[in-house]
This record gives C-alpha cells, sequence and structure tokens, in this order.
C-alpha cells in the first residue's frame, strides 16, 4: 500500500500564513454559528457558507468532506459578487465575522481582530524562520515543536502578546532552547509541596543555607521590575546567579520545558497571554497539582494493570519563592511558581518512541511524527494501526471517569503516543493535572479537607465533567485524528468511525452499559467546544460553552458527510 502525503497549501510563508488563517476562521464561523443555523452547504466541490445578519454568501473548495462536519479545505476563501465570485483576504472575512458577530450578540469586541492578525504574525514569523531552524535529532522533541499553524478550530490559535523576537527566542516552534535562569534563594522562604527533587538535577549546587530556584528566562526578565524582588535582591535574601546548565526545549504549550539528559518536565508560570489565557501558575494550581496527584496516581496504578500501555505523567511537587508572611508578594509567588512534571523514560516499553499526539494528527505534516509518515514505516494497515490505538486510548479514560470519578483532558496536546519502529502505537501517556477534574460524589472527603481556593477548581459536576471528557476524547483528540488518518486514506472515514463506535460499545458492556455511555452511542450530539463564541465574549476558558456536532456513533448514523 502507497500511503499519500498530505502537502500544506503552496506559498511563500506570507501566503501560507494567509490561507491557513482564513481556513481556521471558516472553520469556526461554520462550527459554531453557520452549521447551528443551518446555513451550510455542501455544492459539487465547494463548501457554501452564509452570513445571514450580513447578507453574505462565502465558499470554499473542498479537499474533503467530513462526517462530523469538519471539513477540508484547498483554496481561498471567495464571497459572492453579484454572479461573480471574489477572493476574500483572510483580514476581510475576519471583518465580515467580527459584523456577524456584533449582529448576531448584540455587542462588540474591539480586540477580534488584532487577535486574528497576532496569530497571523505569529503564523507568518514562525514559518519564515523555520528554514534556518535546528531541527532537534531526538522525534520526541522534534514533534513537540512542529506545531506550527495551531488549533484548527480557534480564530487566534497563535495570538501571543509579547515582541516577535522572543517567540522565536522562546517559542517551540522554531526549535529552540536555551538555558535556564538560576536563583539562590535563602532556604528559609522557598516554598514548596511534594516531592520537589528533580529540581536540584537541573540546578547548580546551592551555597550554605539557600536553595536553588530555576526561572524561566522570559518570565524573570519579566518580573525584574517587582519591588518585592528587587529589595530581596539588593538584600542578598536572593541571588541571581544567571543563565546555567544544560539546555532545556520548549514544549508545545510554551511555558513547560523538557531537560532530555534528566528526563524531566519543569512547568513555568509566563505572565503572557497565549491565546485564550495569561499562563500562570495560580497559587490554588501549585497546591492543587500536588493534592490531585496524590488522588489520581493510586487510581492510573489501577487502571495500568488493567490496561497496560497507559501511564501519567505524575506532578509530584513545586517550588516557588515566598518575599513575605504566609504566601507574601503573591505575583512573586505564581510568578516563580514551577511544578515539576516527571519525565517520559520511566514509562516507556523497549523500542517506544514518545510522540506529540498533536503532531500525529496535524492537518499538514510538519514533521515525521504525522500519521501519513508513521504508516508509510511499514505500509501498516491504516484501520489496523487505529483499532490498536483506540484500545490503548479509549478504555482508560472511560474507566477514570465512570469507575473512579476522575475526568481526564485528553485533547491532543495532553497526550503522547508511544510508538514501535514500525510505526505502531504500543502506548499512551496522559499529561498535565491542569485540567483533571473529580467528581464531587466520588471524592467528598478528599476534597472537604482542602481549603475552598483549591477544592473549587479541582471538581467537576458530573454532568459537566462528561461534556469534557466526550469533548477532549471525540471532538478535540479522535475527530483530528481520524481526519488526518482519513486524508491519507481516502474514503476510510465511515469505517474509522465505526471502530470508534465497537472499541466505546466494548466498554460499555463491560462497564454495566452506563447510560451516558449508551446515550451517546445512540447517537446525541457531540459537544464542540466554542473557541470562536468565547474569545468574542472575552471569557476565560473555564466559562466555555458547547455546540452540537451530528454524530456518527449511532448504528443508523448516515455513512455521508454532513453539511
Amino acid at each position: 500500500m502507497t500511503i499519500p502525503t498530505v502537502l500544506a497549501p503552496a506559498g511563500t510563508p506570507t501566503q501560507l500564513a494567509d490561507t491557513v488563517t482564513a481556513h481556521t476562521l471558516l472553520n469556526c464561523m461554520v462550527r459554531e454559528v453557520s452549521s447551528p443555523e443551518h446555513q451550510v452547504t455542501v455544492a459539487g466541490e465547494h463548501l457554501l457558507v452564509r452570513l445571514p445578519r450580513r447578507g453574505v454568501l462565502l465558499r470554499v473548495p473542498l479537499r474533503r468532506v467530513s462526517m462530523i462536519g469538519a471539513h477540508r479545505f484547498s483554496g481561498p476563501v471567495e464571497h459572492q459578487d453579484g454572479t461573480a465570485w471574489s477572493p476574500l483576504g483572510w483580514g476581510q472575512l475576519a471583518a465580515l465575522i467580527r459584523d456577524e458577530l456584533t449582529l448576531r450578540t448584540g455587542m462588540e469586541n474591539e480586540e477580534f481582530l488584532e487577535q486574528v492578525a497576532a496569530s497571523h504574525r505569529t503564523v507568518q514569523a514562525v514559518l519564515e524562520a523555520r528554514g534556518n531552524r535546528e531541527v532537534s535529532s531526538c522525534a520526541y522533541i522534534a514533534s513537540e515543536q512542529s506545531l506550527v499553524y495551531g488549533h484548527r478550530f480557534h480564530p487566534a490559535p497563535k495570538a501571543r502578546d509579547g515582541d516577535t523576537q522572543d517567540w522565536l527566542r522562546y517559542g517551540p516552534e522554531t526549535g529552540s532552547r536555551f538555558p535556564l535562569r538560576h536563583l539562590g534563594v535563602r532556604a528559609d522562604l522557598l516554598r514548596a509541596e511534594g516531592d520537589d527533587s528533580a529540581v536540584d538535577r537541573l540546578c547548580p549546587v546551592a551555597a550554605p543555607g539557600f536553595r536553588m530556584l530555576p526561572a524561566h528566562p522570559w518570565q524573570f526578565r519579566m518580573l525584574s521590575g517587582n519591588a518585592a524582588l528587587r529589595a530581596a535582591l539588593a538584600r542578598g535574601d536572593v541571588v541571581d546567579l544567571g543563565p546555567d546548565g544544560p539546555p532545556v526545549a520548549p514544549t508545545s504549550s510554551v511555558r513547560t520545558v523538557y531537560e532530555p539528559d534528566s528526563d524531566v518536565f519543569l512547568k513555568f508560570s509566563l505572565n503572557i497571554r497565549l491565546t485564550n489565557c495569561v499562563r500562570k501558575n495560580a497559587v490554588y494550581e501549585l497546591s492543587g497539582a500536588v493534592t490531585l496527584n496524590q488522588i489520581v496516581r493510586p487510581v492510573f496504578a489501577e487502571l495500568a494493570t488493567r490496561y497496560p500501555g497507559c501511564a501519567l505523567l505524575a506532578e509530584p511537587g513545586y517550588r516557588t519563592l515566598g518575599l513575605g508572611d504566609g504566601f507574601g508578594d503573591r505575583e512573586v509567588v505564581e510568578g516563580f511558581g514551577v511544578i515539576v512534571r516527571e519525565g517520559v523514560r520511566k514509562h516507556l516499553l523497549p523500542g517506544v518512541t514518545p510522540l506529540l499526539a498533536a503532531a500525529v494528527a496535524d492537518e499538514y505534516p510538519t514533521s515525521p511524527a504525522h500519521i501519513s509518515y508513521l504508516l508509510a514505516r511499514a505500509d501498516t494497515d491504516p484501520l489496523a494501526w487505529w483499532d490498536t490505538y483506540l484500545g490503548l486510548l479509549l478504555p482508560p479514560v472511560l474507566a477514570a471517569y465512570f469507575e473512579h470519578g476522575v475526568v481526564l483532558e485528553p485533547h491532543l496536546q495532553n497526550v503522547l503516543v508511544g510508538v514501535r519502529g514500525d510505526g505502531r502505537p504500543a502506548q499512551v501517556l496522559f499529561r498535565d493535572l491542569e485540567g483533571t477534574k473529580l467528581v464531587p460524589d466520588r471524592h467528598r472527603e478528599a476534597l472537604a479537607v482542602l481549603d475552598e481556593e483549591v477544592r473549587g477548581p479541582l471538581s467537576y459536576s458530573a454532568e459537566r465533567g462528561w461534556d469534557r471528557v466526550v469533548y477532549c476524547l471525540l471532538v478535540n483528540h479522535l475527530a483530528e485524528l481520524l481526519g488526518a488518518l482519513a486524508d491519507a486514506s481516502p474514503g476510510l472515514e465511515p469505517a474509522l468511525w465505526g471502530l470508534v463506535r465497537d472499541h466505546l460499545d466494548s466498554y460499555a458492556r463491560t462497564a454495566g452499559d452506563p447510560p451516558r455511555l449508551r446515550a451517546l452511542l445512540s447517537g446525541v450530539p457531540l459537544p464542540a467546544k466554542a473557541n470562536l463564541l468565547l474569545r468574542w465574549a472575552r471569557k476565560a476558558d473555564r466559562y466555555a460553552t458547547y455546540v452540537p456536532l451530528p454524530s456518527p456513533l449511532a448504528a443508523d448514523f448516515p455513512r455521508e458527510a454532513a453539511p
């Protein structure tokens, strides 16, 4: 079997950024607004999209139609101009969407166009810089640093505050590596919980009476004007030792870095906005990570026994700086908070290489981790690859929810796929406890002893938790990876969804047919996170709502593309 190569759109970095930005905007508009309002039609080789409040009809060439409406586009977006069709630039499309949303919601968002433009600038700058980058020889790091275009269903997936040169220096997409900044902290000013000993493997030896605290160099620069920090440096309570130690590689989240020799991840705060949020480790997140780790690790020990091949990258501790009573200056505590995450090697089977799931599932191959390359390694049958992968991923996520009341967040950037030398999947590793939650009915005692500031963010109701599991697992993760498989194997999408149903049904039968899972198998709509509407409303991620997608999981679902 020959696996077709899925190529990125042709053109210069500017043209590529233009095309992908326009397609991403249209993806969001179709999913969240036009399709729910029945304003989308597949017409031959084009998708027609109406913006009814603006009285505008758009079209875009189709590369492949999708059963859940997550279509692939292949050319410029156009708008109807009388009897003719005229090209529409990404900026013009963003302005039309802004106007449509203003009329739809009755409110304006003066930030929207700049956020889209910022994302476009990042993509263009990254594409220009990648031509001169040094690609990591480590397949895992290369996969983490390959996400050029970002989330296909976010209106500004690469929107970032700050100077472009800082992003090129500290962002993952250009293959960057850099040493951490190291601070010597008077021992009584260091705040820590859990097991943070892995930090010491990356730091120089501290002077007597001092402990070492690594800092992200970008964050250190941003916090250098803090009055409490400046005073501590002047007193000698904190000593700036400058950049030191082995270079670290930023991963796809930007603020989490990996040091391969010590095999440890460090999750730093960054006082900058990436897409929706300023990425800092709040006080409750620092303590919450340690608490959640203590609760979830025994769950995963049991799951790993039942489902060999799954594992959790634990977050056993954190370390930060406190300059006052208790947690002192909150900006300093949160700004310098670093969460320790264990590495991958202790979990890997012999001969298995971890790859970021988002790189495997990317719409366009930006690294050898892409599914088209994995399939081509040993001429692997796509259905067999998919069947094996579903058997690794689905059962532990479902069992965590239904049997343990643990809501995992297995979206594409939170899962590592372990593949053998022939490209076949052998393991799945879950990471990042920030999105993991507990169902209160199953964890009342553990939650009751926590401070409210920590307890509240650690829990979801059973209903809200199920929506999050289904979105992350089926819509964000499996639907996108399935889409990449369908790109590489035209005509297989119905069979791929059929295997998803088979695996869900198999688990349901062994778990007593949970009503929520049986409803999913009956074809209730799939919940898709409404990133466009969330950004328009200027709300944080925790206030995200969902829009319904047609589900291909019902036994009698028509095996054709949804408009």
